[in-house]
């Protein structure tokens, strides 16, 4: 069995981070998405596995390499330009070959992994499987109608009128028998040939399409409230850890904390969960609950929580940042008191709240 795992897509929700960098590797816990999803397939006992990738493959290919760190054998699938899940398996044949394969959605987070789903998908081998979950807003996904006996019955893409909550997971299992059917379908009003639209083929088919409703934590990271949340619920979970770290007497740590090698903490609070990337400095700070701090950063005379900072930021003399995604190299500072204005250099699709 391969996977196929989609790295590819323009990240618009999480612009402008993604502006630089692509959107499955956004940290959460100070690790890229997707390093969790490629994780995932290895301890399902999947090794070949291709990654489709886009304008951002230059980076993918440097954070994954050759696949070896994981336990797998990668195989990179460039596509010109995302035209939708179905279009990635259709130009990933040659790679999948006639072999049955996971389909896993590099931005999605899942916690407890896949192993359990493979190990059923191998024993019953359905023509396709699909998970699914109840969400509060069926309309931003794919969605799934089911009959009385709980078969699947009708699919449909970001749907204005949903026929149900149930949306599907980013995680799909198929045999070669979906070849045909992307193979099959036309490119919808989105101009993407749509995943959904080859399933339904299947269904329409009479093929054993099959469904399965997802128990543990699942969420598509596409946008900022979402990254911050998988990322408090991978924290919690952390070992504290301060080896190889500095961290003075004057300092306070207080519960699940994890300060990396090379880190220097001093006359600082730190109350975890949290996490301190390697040489970064907290000083004069304080870092709150739910915050993780990458590599190289410094955090001055300022307080934090529930956020995610990114690799070789700092935050110098600002009061109080909470519920913030702050990017690579990113400055924060207090703005001059005279004249009292707003001094701001901003990019495409930024996103400000200001406390006056």
């Amino acid at each position: 069995m391969k996977a196929l795992v989609l790295s590819g897509g323009a990240g618009t929700r999480l612009r402008p981070i993604t502006h630089t960098s692509a959107k499955q590797l956004v940290p959460v816990a100070n690790k890229p998405v997707l390093f969790y999803g490629l994780e995932a397939i290895a301890e399902a006992g999947i090794t070949e596995v291709g990654i489709i990738v886009g304008d951002t493959e230059e980076e993918i290919r440097a954070a994954v390499g050759d696949g070896s760190r994981f336990g797998i054998d990668v195989t990179y699938i460039p596509q010109s330009e995302p035209l939708g899940l179905a279009h990635a398996v259709l130009i990933a044949q040659r790679f999948l070959g006639d072999e049955d394969f996971v389909m896993y959605l590099g931005d999605n987070f899942i916690i407890g992994g896949i192993a359990g789903l493979v190990e059923g998908f191998r024993a019953d081998r359905p023509d396709a499987q699909i998970l699914l979950t109840q969400v509060p807003d069926p309309t931003s996904f794919g969605v799934a109608e089911l009959d009385g006996e709980g078969r699947v019955v009708a699919l449909e893409e970001k749907p204005r009128e949903p026929k149900s909550d149930l949306a599907l997971v980013g995680v799909y299992l198929f045999t070669r028998v979906i070849h045909e059917a992307v193979r099959s379908i036309r490119p919808s009003w989105r101009g993407e040939l749509e995943i959904t639209h080859a399933i339904q083929w299947l269904i329409d088919q009479e093929r054993d399409v099959r469904s399965t409703m997802i128990r543990g934590y699942w969420k598509d990271t596409g946008n900022v409230t979402d990254m911050l949340e998988v990322n408090r619920t991978v924290l919690e979970t952390i070992e504290p850890c301060t080896d190889g770290a500095h961290v003075d007497d004057e300092s306070e740590i207080i519960g699940r904390v994890r300060i990396e090698q090379g880190a220097r903490v001093t006359r600082s609070r730190i109350v975890g969960p949290a996490i301190i990337g390697a040489r970064s400095v907290i000083s004069d700070a304080y870092v709150g609950p739910f915050t993780s701090v990458a590599q190289e950063c410094r955090i001055e005379d300022s307080e934090i929580e529930y956020s995610i900072v990114l690799r070789g930021a700092s935050i110098d003399g600002v009061r109080r940042v909470e519920a913030s995604l702050i990017g690579h190299e990113v400055e924060v500072t207090p703005a001059p008191r005279s004249p009292s204005a707003h001094r701001l250099v901003l990019g495409d699709h930024s996103k400000v709240q200001i406390s006056s």
